[in-house]
């Protein structure tokens, strides 16, 4: 029993390490830029993809599109994004950064999509395989909601 709890100890402080690097690099974009992690993250997508539609953004971040649009909105008040009606769909947005919007991503330290979605992107297949089968098995020991899945980091 005692290399059960060893193992799980060391599990412990491996998340720990994780969640601390996460709130270091969201701390650290926040002094900088003066926004949160999942907004840097929004300005650097419409950034490198100006006319970006909102539905496109949610898809990038992976985050349910409401949850996109209360972001952008928050963005767009602030006069960081200028959001462009299409003349055919009114329905539909392009999104474009501004020039107070580039200066903020300019200030922030990258990657502007944190670091860990950047260090999994790092990690060759299989050890992603093992590490969502092991994820799984822990959510669901902890009857986690599954729904906060779709919750930007910087907003948990």
């Amino acid at each position: 029993m005692q290399a059960a709890d060893d193992d799980a100890a060391q599990v412990l402080r491996q998340f720990r390490i994780v969640f601390n690097a996460v709130r270091h690099h969201f701390r650290r974009v926040e002094n900088a830029s003066g926004l949160g992690g999942a907004q840097i993250w929004a300005l650097g997508l419409v950034a490198a993809s100006p006319g970006l539609r909102v539905n496109a953004l949610a898809a990038a971040m992976d985050i349910h599109q409401s949850t996109a649009s209360n972001l952008l909105r928050g963005l767009t008040e602030r006069g960081l994004l200028r959001a462009e009606r299409e003349t055919t769909d009114r329905r539909s947005v392009k999104l474009h950064l501004t020039d107070t919007g580039q200066a903020a991503l300019d200030r922030a330290p990258g990657p502007y999509a944190g670091v860990l979605p950047d260090a999994l992107a790092q990690l060759d297949p299989a050890t992603l395989m093992q590490l969502s089968a092991g994820l799984g098995q822990l959510i669901a020991t902890l009857q986690a909601d599954e729904a906060a899945g779709r919750l930007p980091l910087a907003q948990l």
